[in-house]
């Protein structure tokens, strides 16, 4: 990397903080702008037929994932605030590389020789004493020579304090970034930041200015050094591995690495939008909806929800099978749908989104805590008693599968699981599904679809039901009263009279983490009125209790319906999942 000595950087020196930041904002921008290209070469891969072209071209996208998350935390350490879900990403293909070299074309085309060629002319590496450039840069390396410059500048006239203002809690921290031998590291000096550039450019053209590893070890295959994105391409342009004691000019020398041509799905060169109603149009908005939808998770990451990259990287399992049933004759075309069109993703306003075949994102700070039910002796329901908060982000993820290992919050495992989440159909109103019984006094409704078997309203010795009969005796009637108000669900509700108006418990906007009797493990307790949107962008009835399955198995999802009693549904962290598989390939 180059020093603080350098003179006669190219373009306009990064002299300020704001400079600094708009630079680190573009360095997000271009990392990202690699990443379509990259996607569309792996899904058209067959990875039984081609298998080391699969895993070469996997894990050069997974780094620059990492790189976009270490850009990330460079902007955020500074001070400022990574911008990731605008049209600014996705522009048409082809398109420029942003700021940088203006002949350069990325294009959206399968695995082949264009596709090798555009790749290693943007991991090219720079040229020994080459000036950094901070803006139309020739190289990537010499674009982040011009971010270091003015670090080390800026630090050296403000101190790094003033340089390094950002909120430490806003890094993203993972030790070693999922699929890649390379470190996520988080940035809060100059130190840091030093380590950080020189992980992105390292990684993509070697460390030293001349040598092809990049100080990694092989994230598959532990027993042998990294090589460095430019010479990984290498290897698939000549047909062979590099190994110890070679250089970028004597070339790969070790073992052969074989490409099947005829294992390389077909795919249009910068596919457009297919024909208006067809089902390959509704395939390639569904695809953009879902990348856009990994835009907007991880610019929520960047911004104070750090835990949401598991979810953003999940949502990437989802992203290969919509691209594989592109391949052919439309192919993903990468276009930008608005949050307005995405219905969920808009504002701040408390809300809880279900994910399809996803977790729960929960917008708003709505307060998160433990509720555990009081039982009798015989196992009676009596009441529910509040515990402490959990500590939550800004947004975010509580798991809808059953099987994360740091539950009630996300992890990611229902990528790999392959979770099915399939919701029931919309339920109609419950003034519509209703069947009330009356007393004196009291007119009791319950629907029987929101049940989840919580048996507050069962008793000791009799039913609501049963003692309706005998609400004129105040005490039985202050006695259903308060099983209902204890109800999770809502299933059951009462009026004074028939036809009145509702009486609810007073809860807060909150999601409740249900612990049964015997330890099991129950329903998120959504209350207050939160909204819940499913994932087709269709509201839930706003009510004032609704309960949602965690469990992964209700047959009513999102809505919870008791099953996880039936199965035992239990908080014991999941076993690891498998780390053999690409979310991407």
């Amino acid at each position: 990397m180059t020093g603080s000595g350098v003179s006669g950087i190219r373009g306009a020196r990064i002299d300020t903080i704001d400079s600094l930041r708009e630079h680190l904002q573009w360095a997000i921008e271009l990392e990202h702008a690699t990443l379509p290209p990259y996607l569309c070469a792996l899904y058209s891969l067959d990875p039984r037929r081609n298998p080391e072209a699969a895993e070469i071209v996997g894990s050069v996208f997974a780094e620059e994932m990492l790189h976009l998350a270490l850009a990330a935390n460079l902007l955020n350490a500074v001070g400022g605030r990574p911008v990731l879900d605008t049209p600014r990403m996705l522009p048409p293909h082809p398109r420029r590389l942003p700021h940088g070299d203006r002949s350069l074309e990325l294009s959206l085309v399968p695995f082949g020789a264009e596709a090798l060629e555009m790749f290693l002319r943007l991991e090219r590496p720079a040229p020994p004493g080459a000036a950094p450039e901070g803006d139309e840069y020739e190289t990537i390396g010499q674009f982040y020579a011009a971010i270091e410059e003015g670090l080390r500048h800026l630090c050296e006239r403000l101190g790094e304090r003033a340089v390094f203002s950002g909120d430490p809690a806003r890094q993203v921290h993972a030790g070693h970034f999922l699929h890649t031998g390379g470190r996520l590291v988080a940035v809060h000096d100059l130190k840091t930041a030093l380590a950080a550039l020189a992980e992105i450019v390292e990684q993509g053209e070697g460390n030293s200015h001349g040598e092809v590893w990049d100080g990694d070890k092989d994230v598959f295959h532990p027993e042998r050094d990294e090589v460095a994105h430019y010479y990984r391409l290498q290897e698939l342009k000549l047909g062979r591995r590099y190994r110890r004691g070679d250089t970028p000019r004597s070339g790969p020398t070790g073992e052969p690495v074989h490409v099947d041509p005829d294992g390389v799905r077909p795919m249009p060169r910068n596919p457009r939008p297919a024909e208006p109603g067809s089902a390959a149009r509704q395939a390639q908005e569904e695809f953009n909806h879902t990348y856009c939808a990994v835009l907007h998770l991880l610019e929520r990451a960047f911004d104070g929800s750090p835990r949401l990259v598991a979810v953003a990287t999940g949502m990437m399992y989802a992203l290969k099978a919509q691209a594989l049933a592109l391949m052919g004759e439309a192919g993903p075309t990468f276009e930008y749908v608005t949050p307005e069109e995405r219905r969920w993703s808009t504002g701040d306003e408390r809300r809880v989104v279900v994910l399809r075949d996803g977790p729960y994102l929960v917008y708003g700070r709505v307060p998160l805590r433990r509720k555990r039910k009081i039982v009798s002796a015989g196992n009676d329901a009596l009441t529910w008693k509040t515990g402490e908060p959990l500590e939550t982000e800004d947004t975010y993820a509580l798991c809808r599968c059953g099987h994360s290992g740091s539950k009630p919050f996300c992890d990611g495992t229902h990528a790999v699981i392959g979770f099915d989440g399939t919701e029931a159909p919309p339920m109609r109103p419950y003034e519509e599904l209703q069947h009330v019984h009356d007393g004196v006094g009291i007119s009791a409704r319950r629907v029987g679809e929101l049940c989840v078997h919580a048996a507050f309203c069962i008793g000791r010795t009799r039913p609501i039901a049963a003692m309706l009969a005998d609400t004129a005796d105040s005490d039985v009637r202050a006695a259903v009263m308060g099983r209902i108000d204890h109800c999770p669900s809502g299933s059951y509700s009462y009026a004074l009279e028939r036809g009145g108006a509702p009486i609810e418990p007073d809860l807060p906007q909150a999601v409740s983490v249900l612990e049964e009797e015997d330890g099991l493990a129950g329903a998120l307790w959504v209350t207050g009125g939160v909204p819940v949107i499913r994932s087709d962008g269709r509201p839930l009835e706003i009510r004032n209790r609704v309960t949602l399955c965690r469990c992964g198995h209700s047959g009513n999802k999102p809505l919870c319906d008791g099953t996880h009693r039936a199965i035992g549904f239990r908080e014991e962290p999941a076993p690891p999942p498998p780390t053999d598989k690409e979310p991407t390939s």
